[in-house]
């Protein structure tokens, strides 16, 4: 179903993607946008047990795309260093492609904001009541990973074989 990478030997190793997705904190979202055209914009997000969460307000591009497909690929960038001397770039870059959701369910939504305020808010006070502030106000979109692919520059891979 999902094409397997032409460049093996730069294939990371799928714990190594989760773990740039558990570490980095923003991604683009790619969509099936309005009249055909793609449609892909940064979104702050937690990744935690196989799925991505992040919130959107409850109108607009984002979430009209979603209601009408909700089939989506996102990506993260690890490293982009730029090597003059060598005419490349380093880079390590993780894609998932999944299935998104609005979630409907207020344990579920109040479970993802709690995810989401434990990896860019930890311990700080008011937790709860910003939460519940904004509750009403937000949606929360869950993205279900069916495919996971990491990839390093081969410069980076060669590296790892040493």
């Amino acid at each position: 179903m999902f094409r397997e990478m032409r460049r093996k030997r730069q294939l990371l190793p799928h714990e190594e993607s989760v773990a740039i997705l558990k570490k980095m904190t923003n991604g683009v979202l790619a969509l099936h946008g309005d009249d055909g055209y793609p449609y892909a914009v940064p979104v702050s997000y937690v990744y935690a047990d196989g799925k991505i969460y992040f919130h959107s307000a409850p109108q607009g591009h984002k979430t009209d795309a979603i209601a009408r497909d909700g089939k989506v690929s996102f990506c993260v960038v690890e490293q982009d260093e730029i090597v003059p001397a060598e005419f490349t770039t380093y880079f390590r870059s993780v894609i998932v492609f999944g299935k998104a959701r609005l979630l409907t369910d207020g344990e579920e939504k109040r479970a993802a904001l709690l995810l989401l305020a434990a990896k860019y808010s930890p311990g700080e006070p008011g937790l709860q009541a910003e939460i519940e502030k904004g509750f009403n106000r937000l949606v929360v979109v869950e993205i279900t990973a069916e495919h996971i692919t990491g990839k390093e520059a081969i410069e980076l891979a060669a590296r790892r074989k040493e």
